[in-house]
């Protein structure tokens, strides 16, 4: 049946793609993909002949006349997003047009960038009593502006691991709204192109990441982590595994 696939191929690594992306990919006859984030051995799994456009030059409406004339010759499109399209995927606004347009369309999950820097940091986010909620955000950019009370100081209260995505460029101001309530000696781990060939951790504090990530010169395509999970080695263990703690699993042994 003719419809598009968005789907999520991961934050680099090709190895990281669902089984279902990768079919997808592979039995789709057009496939449309952002080619300054979506790595080329992920697109090279389409099949032989297929249509394959990258969408980076290209206007919503163009992307959208693309899968629209797919649709109308009977063929699938896989249209594949970097890391997983639910986050700053920019998804909604083309699942708005294709539902106008009365396009079926389903969405296949990917590998997040912050799950997959915790993975190459060899890191849990949640530790227990240092941090049970992890925060998906990013600073105010040319292209979308922040909600009212979604700002790093506002969000900075809590206390809470910072995911913080498309701001390497606002470090000055990821440093200067969350050190009031992190404190200077925050653990700060920046992540470089997560998943590439090339991915890369810098490591600091709210007191010097700044100058760390300056001498890098990197100016895009990293994450922010902040947290006190980050180097933690003196923390509780989890109650799950206790041999006190009873579940459905582990009832209490009779005596």
């Amino acid at each position: 049946m003719s419809m598009v696939h968005f789907i999520g191929a991961g934050p680099g690594d090709p190895d990281l793609i669902t089984v279902k992306g990768k079919r997808l990919i592979e039995e789709c006859p057009v496939v449309l993909y952002a080619g300054s984030l979506v790595p080329p051995a992920v697109v090279a799994l389409a099949q032989p002949g297929a249509l394959v456009i990258d969408t980076a030059p290209l206007t919503l409406d163009e992307i959208v006349g693309h899968m629209q004339k797919a649709v109308a010759e009977g063929k699938k499109v896989a249209r594949v997003h970097s890391g997983d399209p639910s986050i700053y995927g920019a998804i909604a606004e083309q699942m708005r047009r294709l539902d106008a347009l009365g396009i079926d369309y389903d969405v296949t999950p990917g590998v997040p960038a912050f799950a997959a820097a915790a993975a190459m940091l060899k890191t849990e986010l949640t530790l227990p009593e240092i941090s049970q909620s992890i925060i998906i955000t990013r600073t105010d950019g040319a292209a979308s502006p922040m909600p009212e009370g979604e700002d790093l100081a506002t969000l900075g209260k809590s206390g809470a691991t910072l995911a913080i995505h498309l701001s390497i460029r606002n470090i000055h101001k990821v440093v200067a709204e969350l050190t009031p309530h992190y404190g200077a000696d925050c653990p700060v781990v920046v992540v470089f192109r997560v998943g590439w060939p090339d991915q890369e951790a810098i490591f600091g504090t709210l007191a010097d990441i700044k100058g760390k990530v300056k001498e890098t010169k990197i100016t895009r395509t990293a994450l922010i982590m902040v947290g006190r999970v980050f180097g933690a080695r003196d923390f509780e263990d989890s109650r799950l595994y206790h041999a006190d703690h009873r579940h459905i699993l582990r009832p209490k042994k009779k005596a």
